[in-house]
C-alpha cells in the first residue's frame, strides 16, 4: 500500500508551509493526509481504477491536492514538494518532531539563531543559547534536550503498531509458498513489546534456496544485506531490518524460543537447564553428553525443564519462571466491547453510525461513543449546544441497532487544571459512561497532577480514567504523577483505569498493568479510535494487558453486557 508514503509527503509539505508562515494550505494538506491515513483501501488501487476522480471522492481531498497525489503515484515524486524542500533544510523540518516545538518556534530558531539541524539545536540548548529568545526559557531548553533524546531513541525502535502489519504481510507471503511447511514471527514482535528494533522470521522448509530467493526479491526491500543457504538479511523500505532463517524440524522449538527472547529470559532458562544437568541452545535441549532430548516445539522444552509453558508476552525475566502456576492471560478474542472512540462530532474521521457498524462487524456486545468535551478545542470538543444534538443522534442509533448491539452514550471529558470536570453534572448525568482524562497543563508537577486526577476520580461521576500516564511513545514521556495514589483512589471509587490501545500510547504500560493487578484494580482495554479502521488497534491493548499478566477477570470490558452495566452502575 502507498497510503503511508502519501501521508508522510503531505504532512511534510504542511510542515514546510507552516515554517514559511503560509496560511490555510497546511490545514488542507493535513486534512488530506488524515483522510488517507484512515482510508481502509489502497489509494493507489483507487487511482488505478477510477483515476483522479477516485482520489477526489475521498473525503477531505480537493482537486489541487488530488492532482499532487496522482503525480506522486505516477512518477514517485511531487514537483512542488521538491521545490519546497530547497527553501527549508530537511533537518529544520525534523525539529518539529520535538514536543512543544511548533512551526512558529522552529521558524524563530532557524531565522534568528540560524539553527539548521538537530545537532545544532542540541548544542544551543546545552549551552543556554535559546533561553533569551522571546517565547523560550530555561525550561524550554530542558524540554528540547529531553525531546531530542526521545527522537534518538525513536530512530532506534519503531512502534509495534507500525511493524506488526509489515511483518504479517511478509509472513503471509512466505506462508503461501508450497515450500514452507511452518512459519513464525519471533523476536520482540512475538513478545509484543511496544517498540521493535527489527523483524525476525523462522520457517521450516526442505527447499531453503527457493525460500531465500523469494525473500530476497520482496517488493518492499531497500537493500539485501546478506543472502545465504539458511539465513538472509534485508533492509525494508521502511528502514527496518528483517532476518529470515530456515530451521530444521528437530530444532524448530529451540530456535523459536531462542529468537523470541527476551535475552534475560533465555539466560535464566539456560541456567535452569544447567542445574538439571542439561544444555539448552537454539538447537534444542541436550544432556551432558550432547545427546538430543527435545526441541521440536517450545512446550516440550519447558516441560522437560520442569516448567509450565510461558506465553511469549511474559518472557522478560520479571518473575515468570518462579511461578508454579501461570495466569490464564486475557485472550485476543475475549473483549466484548470497545469503550473509547471518537466520531465526526469531535476529531474522528467517521460518523457515529459508521463506528457502530464497525463494532457490529467485530461482533461486540456493546460499544461506547465518547466524543471530546468542550475544552478540547484542538479536538473539536463539543459545547453544550452541540452536545444536545450528539445525544439525540446516539439515542436514535440505540433504537435503530437495539437488536444488534448495545450502544452507550459517552464522552471523553477533560480533567481541568483544578481537577473539576469539563461538563457540569446536569450534562454528565445524561451519559451512560464517562471517561475522564488530562490533555494539557500536566507540566504543573507531580503533586498537582496527582491531586488533579484524584479529585476527578472522587467526583462520583467518572467510570474510566483514560491514558492515565499521558505518555506518547518516542515523543513524550509520562507526566509526573503518583500512580500508586491514583490506583488506590480508583479502586476505592470503582473507577477503571484504561489500557489505551492506540499504538503510540499503549498507556497503561505493562509494568503499570501489573501494579494494578497486584492491587486488584479493574482495567479497561479500549482503542481510542478516531476512525472505523482504528478499531483494529484492540490487539495492541490486549497484547499490553497480556504483557502485564492480566486475565479476563481483571478486564471490565471482557464482561458480558449485563455484568458490565452492573459494574459501571449509574454514578
Amino acid at each position: 500500500m502507498k497510503n503511508q508514503e502519501v501521508v508522510e509527503i503531505l504532512n511534510n509539505i504542511a510542515d514546510i508551509l507552516e515554517i514559511k508562515k503560509v496560511e490555510w494550505k497546511p490545514i488542507a494538506y493535513r486534512k488530506a493526509a488524515r483522510s488517507i491515513e484512515n482510508l481502509p483501501k489502497d489509494i493507489e488501487d483507487i487511482y488505478r481504477k477510477k483515476g483522479l476522480d477516485g482520489i477526489t471522492e475521498v473525503s477531505g481531498i480537493g482537486l489541487g491536492i488530488g492532482k499532487k497525489i496522482a503525480e506522486y503515484l505516477d512518477t514517485g515524486k511531487i514537483k512542488e514538494f521538491d521545490e519546497l524542500k530547497k527553501t527549508v533544510p530537511e533537518s529544520v523540518v525534523s525539529m518539529m518532531e520535538i514536543p512543544g516545538l511548533g512551526p512558529k518556534k522552529v521558524s524563530k530558531l532557524y531565522k534568528i539563531l540560524k539553527i539548521n539541524s538537530l545537532g545544532e539545536l542540541e548544542r544551543a540548548a546545552r549551552f543556554g543559547k535559546i533561553r533569551n529568545l522571546m517565547g523560550f526559557g530555561e525550561k524550554s531548553e530542558e524540554d528540547i534536550l529531553m525531546g531530542i533524546g526521545l527522537i534518538k531513541k525513536g530512530h532506534e525502535r519503531t512502534l509495534l503498531g507500525t511493524v506488526l502489519p509489515i511483518a504479517n504481510s511478509i509472513a503471509d507471503g512466505l506462508r503461501n509458498l508450497k515450500e514452507v511447511s511452518k512459519i513464525d514471527i519471533a523476536g520482540s514482535i512475538r513478545r509484543k513489546k511496544d517498540t521493535v528494533k527489527d523483524i525476525d522470521i523462522l520457517v521450516i522448509s526442505k527447499y531453503p534456496e527457493k525460500v531465500m530467493n523469494y525473500f530476497a526479491k520482496l517488493n518492499n526491500i531497500k537493500a539485501v544485506l546478506a543472502k545465504g543457504p539458511t539465513k538472509s538479511s534485508v533492509v525494508l523500505k521502511e528502514g527496518i531490518n528483517c532476518d529470515l532463517r530456515v530451521v530444521g524440524e528437530k530444532s524448530y522449538g529451540g530456535a523459536l524460543a531462542y529468537f523470541t527472547g527476551s535475552k534475560e529470559h533465555n539466560i535464566r532458562m539456560r541456567q535452569i537447564a544447567i542445574k538439571k544437568g542439561m544444555k539448552l541452545s537454539e538447537y534444542g535441549l541436550f544432556d551432558r553428553k550432547d545427546k538430543y532430548i527435545c526441541g521440536k516445539n517450545e512446550e516440550e522444552l519447558y516441560s522437560k525443564l520442569g516448567l509450565p509453558y510461558v506465553e511469549p508476552e511474559m518472557r522478560e525475566d520479571t518473575g515468570e519462571l518462579e511461578l508454579k502456576k501461570m495466569p490464564k492471560l486475557i485472550g485476543y478474542n475475549e473483549i466484548k466491547g470497545d469503550l473509547h472512540m471518537h466520531t465526526t462530532w469531535s476529531d474522528g474521521f467517521n460518523s457515529a453510525e459508521d463506528m457502530v457498524k464497525a463494532a457490529i462487524k467485530k461482533k461486540y456486545e456493546y460499544v461506547a461513543i465518547t466524543d471530546h468535551s468542550k475544552s478540547a478545542h484542538v479536538a473539536n470538543g463539543m459545547d453544550e449546544k452541540r452536545f444536545k444534538k450528539y445525544i439525540e443522534e446516539i439515542e436514535k442509533l440505540k433504537k435503530k441497532y437495539k437488536n444488534e448491539i448495545n450502544i452507550l452514550k459517552g464522552s471523553e471529558v477533560d480533567i481541568l487544571k483544578d481537577g473539576s470536570l469539563d461538563y457540569p453534572n446536569k450534562i454528565l448525568d445524561k451519559l451512560d459512561i464517562v471517561i475522564a482524562s488530562m490533555h494539557s497543563g500536566f507540566r504543573a508537577g507531580k503533586n498537582e497532577n496527582t491531586n488533579r486526577m484524584i479529585k476527578a476520580i472522587n467526583s462520583g461521576k467518572v467510570n474510566i480514567i483514560a491514558h492515565p500516564t499521558g505518555r506518547i511513545i518516542n515523543q513524550r514521556n509520562p507526566y509526573e504523577i503518583d500512580l500508586n495514589a491514583v490506583i488506590k483512589e480508583a479502586k476505592e471509587n470503582n473507577v477503571a483505569l484504561e489500557i489505551n490501545s492506540y499504538p503510540s500510547r499503549l498507556d497503561l504500560n505493562d509494568t503499570n498493568i501489573r501494579l494494578c493487578i497486584e492491587n486488584d484494580n479493574k482495567l479497561v482495554i479500549s482503542t481510542d479510535s478516531h476512525s472505523a479502521k482504528n478499531l483494529d488497534f484492540m490487539i495492541f491493548g490486549i497484547a499490553q494487558a497480556r504483557r502485564g499478566w492480566a486475565e479476563s477477570k481483571n478486564i471490565v470490558n471482557a464482561m458480558p453486557f449485563e455484568r458490565f452495566i452492573k459494574f459501571i452502575g449509574k454514578k
